[in-house]
């Protein structure tokens, strides 16, 4: 998925504010060291994070953690471009007044690690036997690894969810019963469609990417492109089929944005998209489904019901940062199982098992919602997009054949010629991330 739009859009993750929100800081990172040596007790500990459910939710239990660590904390709450430029001028100065980063482990952690950016928390998780870290689910916790390097925890996850009307029917089990139940409910005189998806070029990406792992295909495979394989094929053709003969017109222009309001307004019999969505649609100011929508596990394709399960945001310490004890105590603190059992009771998605075993944790969702996030928390994978530096160019490169496909095109020969620049891609980003 396209992260930042959909992290604009999310309303059960907050509304973003257009400008920066300080806690405890007066102006941007006011107060945060800047120089070196060793900061005095004064000195805040600096965060910079996406204004995020998470961290609006964490933030109120701040005055519990200043007291517990003897010091204040001042956490910068920013839009998802400014806190990537952010990054981009204070990380490319080496500047010490960040101490804990709010990162995407799959979009950013591995240009960050190439960097050199990111510290090191490898001996602090599987240090410490009361942070437990073997209890966070194995895909997201794969995901945090770079380089053999523990270099974020997740402390936010998402899965996709079948959303479906209920009263036209029961959730389709697998991929082929979503088609043949998707195609003949479709009346595109009437405004209604059987399915409704992403099907941007470069947004689409992500949400396929259960499609492609559920028909046995992958983004790559042995270090080289895998998207003109079989089953890779098989995958961009069904997708481009479905939205095509089942979708609404203009899907090749469909983001989150467009997709989702679509299925909110009645308009379409069956959405995929992820699970931190799915408040729009219980939302009576914008939703006219309340009464009628299901939540149901990614259907199962050739090779079973393969969906991902990500770290949507994690928390990293920034190698630059001069209090990276006090970092790591915030870290532990907001990622502890306490901490995520109060947040997932409270409907945000962590990244434990024991809060995903907590059915206490999960009353705040609807029941069929929890059942299908426990399921696919199991299942998933831990990626949704091509494990590359430059991620913005290599999903451009792997959208070519959806949009083909979508327009009711040939899929076979763009895939090819889409793997053959995908191929090239990847040895030029190989080339830059050995060098």
């Amino acid at each position: 998925m396209s992260i930042p739009s959909q992290t604009l859009t999310r309303r059960s993750f907050g509304k973003l504010a257009a400008a920066m929100t300080i806690i405890g800081g007066g102006a941007a990172l006011g107060g945060c060291s800047a120089g070196g040596g060793r900061p005095s007790p004064n000195t805040p500990l600096c965060i910079m994070a996406i204004n995020h459910v998470w961290s609006q939710a964490i933030r109120k239990h701040m005055a519990e953690f200043e007291e517990r660590i003897g010091r204040r904390v001042s956490m910068s709450l920013l839009t998802s471009d400014q806190l990537a430029n952010s990054y981009n001028v204070k990380l490319n100065a080496s500047a010490t007044d960040i101490d804990v980063m709010m990162v995407r482990a799959l979009q950013e952690q591995l240009l960050f690690a190439h960097n050199g950016w990111l510290a090191d928390l490898t001996d602090r998780v599987e240090g410490d036997a009361g942070y437990q870290w073997a209890d966070f689910l194995k895909a997201p916790r794969e995901r945090s690894v770079t380089g053999r390097m523990v270099l974020s925890v997740p402390v936010v996850t998402e899965r996709p969810v079948l959303y479906y009307r209920k009263d036209l029917g029961a959730a389709p089990a697998t991929l082929d019963e979503l088609m043949e139940t998707a195609l003949p409910l479709a009346d595109r005189r009437g405004n209604f469609f059987g399915f409704v998806g992403r099907g941007q070029r470069s947004g689409a990406v992500s949400m396929w990417s259960s499609f492609l792992y559920s028909f046995g295909g992958d983004f790559t495979g042995q270090g080289r492109s895998a998207i003109a394989r079989p089953e890779s094929i098989a995958a961009y053709e069904y997708y481009g089929r479905l939205l095509e003969r089942a979708g609404p017109p203009g899907a090749t222009n469909m983001s989150l944005e467009q997709a989702m309001p679509i299925f909110a307004q009645g308009k379409a019999a069956f959405y995929v998209d992820a699970d931190a969505i799915y408040t729009n649609f219980l939302d009576p100011k914008i939703s006219t489904v309340q009464e009628t929508v299901g939540f149901a596990p990614f259907p199962a394709g050739p090779a079973g019901a393969r969906p991902f399960n990500i770290p949507s945001w994690s928390l990293a310490i920034s190698a630059f940062s001069l209090l990276r004890d006090e970092a790591w105590q915030f870290v532990r603190w907001a990622s502890s199982p306490e901490m995520v059992k109060r947040l997932q009771a409270e409907g945000i998605p962590g990244a434990r098992q024991s809060a995903w075993s907590d059915p206490a944790t999960l009353a705040s969702f609807p029941a069929d919602l929890a059942r299908t996030m426990q399921t696919q928390a199991q299942i998933g994978l831990g990626i949704d997009r091509p494990d590359v530096l430059q991620v913005g160019r290599a999903r451009d490169i792997v959208g070519r054949p959806l949009v083909a496909g979508i327009l009711g095109q040939p899929v076979a020969p763009v895939a090819r010629e889409a793997d053959a620049e995908f191929a090239e891609f990847l040895v030029r980003d190989n080339r830059h991330r050995e060098g």
